[in-house]
């Protein structure tokens, strides 16, 4: 089989997206998230300082940057799992701070994890099932109706096995979420999200551990949501697929945002270069400490002479 056979196929790009020139905080036309000031410490290491940033609504937006850059945590402070020591943000117009992430989802505002949470002895249905809002059965009193409840429960299978089928899970729907493999738990967790209609999905680091045959299918389904009419914000290590997909790249460091723009032109900036490969890396370390490969220092010399003295008698003595 030939590489284009498996190679992520890009959509037209959505223009007109933001306001001015290019650069970290820039506004954007409709945006679906702002937020301001938020700060994030953990003892004296500070996770999260973004000054500002806003997403994009109805676009896919990658949130990029090397480990440790306080992706993950600033998606957590956005989603109500994490709170931030100072900062507001908002999500459709409404202010999100200080509000649990049950409330959180409830508001359209969903997210995956980069380690699958799927209930491993819950049947795959039954944890599609699970991602369903506003169900009378999970009320106390009417718990007890199930005629209250028995219309609606099977309206909600029904839409489970609708989007099982679509992600190719529909075999699976009777086995425990244990047995699923990694990229299989993915697209479970991918799918449970839309039971509950979300406006935007978060979804970190969608491709990490998922085996290559399944890949095509993840990137197809990320793209599907922005044809649905979903924004997407995603945080992702592999280039070749934030190339391919992504209307927006955001690029954190240290975290703070240091870089912003259309996914061709940001991975050109010296900000990015540096965030990945270091500020220095395209300086002969040898120019820097005035040495050269295969020099030593004398103390380095006189170990390497010790170390080979001792190999020699060990080799006599054999």
């Amino acid at each position: 089989m030939s590489s284009d056979a498996t190679a992520p196929v890009s959509r037209p790009k959505t223009t007109g997206l933001h306001v001015g020139d290019a650069r970290p905080g820039v506004p954007k036309v409709d945006p679906i998230i702002v937020a301001d000031g938020v700060r994030r410490q953990f003892g004296g290491l500070t996770a999260v300082d973004v000054e500002h940033v806003e997403i994009p609504r109805g676009a896919i937006t990658a949130l990029i940057g090397p480990n440790g850059a306080g992706k993950t945590t600033f998606f957590n402070l956005l989603t109500g799992f994490d709170k931030p020591n100072e900062g507001t943000w908002s999500f459709d117009g409404k202010s999100l701070s200080g509000v649990p992430a049950f409330r959180v989802a409830r508001l359209g505002l969903v997210r995956t994890f980069q380690l699958t949470k799927a209930l491993g002895l819950l049947t795959v249905l039954e944890n599609m099932k699970l991602g369903a809002t506003g169900q009378r059965g999970e009320r106390f009193w009417s718990s007890f109706l199930p005629f209250a409840w028995r219309r609606q429960d099977a309206e909600i299978e029904a839409k489970a096995r609708e989007l099982l089928v679509k992600f190719k899970l529909d075999a699976k729907a009777p086995d425990f979420a244990a047995s699923l493999s990694g990229g299989q738990r993915k697209l479970l967790e991918m799918a449970r999200a839309l039971m509950s209609e979300p406006k935007l999905v978060m979804l970190d680091e969608p491709m990490a551990g998922v085996n290559p045959a399944l890949t095509q299918s993840l990137l197809d389904h990320i793209l599907d949501l922005k044809d649905q009419g979903m924004t997407v914000l995603f945080v992702e290590h592999d280039m070749h697929m934030v190339r391919h997909i992504a209307d927006w790249v955001i690029v954190m460091a240290e975290g703070r945002v240091v870089a912003e723009g259309p996914p061709d032109t940001v991975m050109k900036e010296q900000a990015v270069i540096d965030a990945y490969l270091g500020a220095h890396q395209d300086v002969d370390l040898g120019v820097v400490t005035g040495r050269v490969a295969g020099e030593h220092t004398t103390a380095e010399a006189e170990l390497l002479e010790e170390i080979e003295v001792a190999a020699d008698v060990e080799e006599g003595e054999a």
